[in-house]
């Protein structure tokens, strides 16, 4: 596996990261499906500990996948096949709401923190993202939160300040205020707004990581989804039209053919 350098974080990392959305299983917030259905913990953590025989050591998992189970399974690694020292370990938080009127209420943030480090048991988390950049109607929550990350840095309970995004723009807008050392825009061949926003060119200009999640959006570009497929509730990919659109599955089938 080709080895890059993470930006200004300085850490060797494999070119390809492993996601862990789906290991979380079928979820809801709310009335939003946001897990994926068809989990299977031990799939789950075969494919945790070929991913780490193929080089594969960027593991990127979050408080709301499962509403912990993600991250609960690849603390269970360290005990299993893997050594917690060879893997670049990634979180993020801001999507589960907790008992406040915000996602990034400062309390309930330093509770997730404590948490992911209790369920990933480790004293350290390499990259904890802000999972989102919705801080509020006047942006109230913005300060707050980046002060939470800094004092967690200060501590010494993460390493790195990441800030993800489906919005590259998103991203961009809140990108100089954070100073992340790294990013997280969506990007696949379907969605790409990671040049034309801009974003690519702060980057750039300032040395900071880049992990893109989605390249495959959501199982769709593997070829593996060539007909209309529906999900059940708790899976995100049930309010997804591209899996049942008819142009979009041709386009699929035919580029099956020279695979």
């Amino acid at each position: 596996m080709r080895q890059v350098t993470l930006g200004r974080t300085k850490a060797t990392v494999s070119a390809i990261s492993l996601g862990t959305w789906s290991y979380g299983g079928s979820n809801t917030i709310g009335d939003r499906s946001v897990g994926w259905s068809g989990h299977d913990d031990e799939t789950a953590k075969q494919a945790l500990i070929r991913a780490w025989e193929l080089g594969i050591n960027h593991w990127d998992t979050a408080d709301a996948y499962g509403n912990g189970r993600s991250e609960e399974l690849i603390g269970e690694m360290w005990d299993a096949a893997v050594a917690r020292k060879d893997i670049f370990l990634a979180t993020k938080l801001g999507w589960v709401m907790g008992p406040h009127d915000h996602y990034y209420h400062p309390d309930f943030m330093r509770h997730q923190i404590e948490l992911s480090l209790k369920l990933l048991k480790t004293d350290v988390i390499d990259l904890l993202y802000l999972h989102h950049c919705m801080f509020g109607d006047a942006d109230e929550f913005f300060d707050p939160a980046i002060e939470v990350l800094r004092r967690a840095k200060e501590e010494g309970k993460i390493r790195f300040i990441g800030l993800s995004d489906w919005d590259p723009k998103a991203i961009l807008k809140y990108a100089d205020k954070t100073n992340p050392d790294v990013i997280q825009p969506y990007r696949n061949v379907m969605d790409d707004d990671y040049v034309t926003s801009g974003l690519r060119a702060w980057v750039h200009q300032h040395n900071v990581g880049v992990a893109f999640f989605s390249p495959l959006k959501h199982g769709l570009l593997t070829g593996k989804y060539t007909e209309p497929t529906t999900f059940p509730v708790g899976d995100m990919r049930s309010g997804l039209p591209e899996f049942s659109d008819p142009i979009v599955l041709a386009k699929i089938r035919e580029a099956n053919k020279t695979l």
